[in-house]
């Protein structure tokens, strides 16, 4: 199985998102055009298990996950520091009229998998410790940088195993780095082969699979 875009799924949540984000407040802030993008990605390509990595701040991308995960039918799991920042971040999404399914603290993460949407912060010093962390799905994952620079690495940050099908660079926001990262068993199944050797004891040909 592989991630599948739907047009018309993004369409609706970058809409719903744009509207619940202008309701809230007068005047958007820098973050809001880059949730409205992020909520259209993770619903268009109908993200499961969606994970956010949060601190103190807007809660923008937030609300737009919330969106997204409710036209793709997943789950939206934000993981923050500790608990008195997830009590803020609560308190700030209870102010919003949206909610997270599920608040965790960063310890909690490695036990969530099946991640096939994970946006992270780069302002962060172990936003990398954090990607490599996360168990992603067999179908494969969308990965999001937020506050990147230009010269972000996805193979510094990624697990060897990982494969990158494609990145790009945007300047919204304060800049985005976006990663498709190819499914564990698409990638297992591509790589393996047939491979013929010999025997160095009985001198005969066998031949095995890697």
């Amino acid at each position: 199985m592989k991630l599948v875009w739907s047009p018309e799924t993004a369409s609706k949540a970058y809409i719903d998102t744009v509207k619940s984000i202008s309701t809230m407040q007068c005047e958007l802030s820098h973050e809001s055009s880059l949730a409205e993008l992020i909520s259209a990605m993770a619903a268009g390509w109908n993200a499961k298990v969606v994970v956010e990595t949060w601190s103190r701040g807007g809660v923008e991308t937030s609300i737009g996950l919330a969106v997204a995960t409710h036209h793709s039918g997943g789950r939206h799991i934000c993981v923050v520091p500790d608990k008195e920042s997830m009590a803020e971040y609560k308190d700030a999404m209870a102010q919003s009229g949206h909610i997270a399914d599920e608040v965790i603290v960063e310890g909690a993460l490695e036990g969530l998998e099946g991640i096939d949407f994970l946006v992270v912060d780069c302002r962060r010093e172990e936003f990398a410790r954090m990607i490599r962390a996360a168990k992603l799905g067999e179908r494969g994952a969308v990965l999001i940088c937020k506050n990147a620079t230009s010269d972000l690495s996805w193979r510094a940050v990624l697990r060897r195993e990982s494969r990158v099908m494609r990145s790009v660079f945007l300047l919204i926001g304060d800049g985005v780095g976006i990663a498709h990262v190819g499914g564990t068993s698409a990638g297992t199944k591509h790589r393996s082969r047939w491979i013929k050797g010999i025997d160095q004891k009985s001198g005969e040909e066998v031949i095995f699979r890697n």
